[in-house]
């Protein structure tokens, strides 16, 4: 048997899997006490990109997840306030609204992952973008980008003047 056999029947197995899961949450425990302990500037992309790769890059069903800043643009909190099929999620501007407020948040940073692996941001996302950041504005929230995780990549609506 050759070390590439090896590899795939090692990792076929269900304890194998569960020691990764294990890992991989421990990482985002990790990743997440950091920048709430630390209270990190999410100025840098590539911290924010990381953490939501992370934390939506493995799920097998849209999910839309908000990270909830301070004014110096720190993390106050993270959730995944919308979870849906494999091809879509509802959002509901009222609710990102509600959590935003009760969290007293000051900016926030959308993401959502597409399970197909394709991160190309569709009409439904600019669209949805458009809505909350309109609702949000009028209570001085500022929505600073919308992310979107794919197979190993992540969007920036922001860098692609879709805001």
């Amino acid at each position: 048997m050759n070390n590439l056999s090896l590899l795939n029947a090692e990792y076929s197995t269900e304890e194998t899997f569960e020691r990764e899961e294990k890992i991989i949450n421990e990482a985002k425990e990790i990743l997440f006490k950091r920048l709430r302990t630390n209270k990190v500037q999410l100025s840098s992309s590539k911290i924010t990109r990381d953490y939501v790769m992370l934390e939506l890059g493995r799920r097998e069903r849209e999910v839309f997840f908000c990270l909830f800043l301070d004014n110096q643009h720190r993390v106050i909190e993270s959730q995944v306030l919308f979870e849906g099929t494999i091809d879509g999620s509802m959002v509901h501007p009222r609710e990102v609204l509600k959590a935003a407020l009760k969290l007293n948040a000051a900016a926030m940073i959308f993401s959502h992952n597409h399970p197909s692996g394709v991160a190309e941001p569709s009409q439904a996302d600019i669209s949805i973008t458009r809505r909350l950041k309109s609702a949000l504005e009028l209570v001085d929230i500022r929505v600073l980008d919308h992310l979107i995780v794919g197979d190993n990549v992540v969007t920036s609506m922001a860098e692609r003047g879709l805001l």
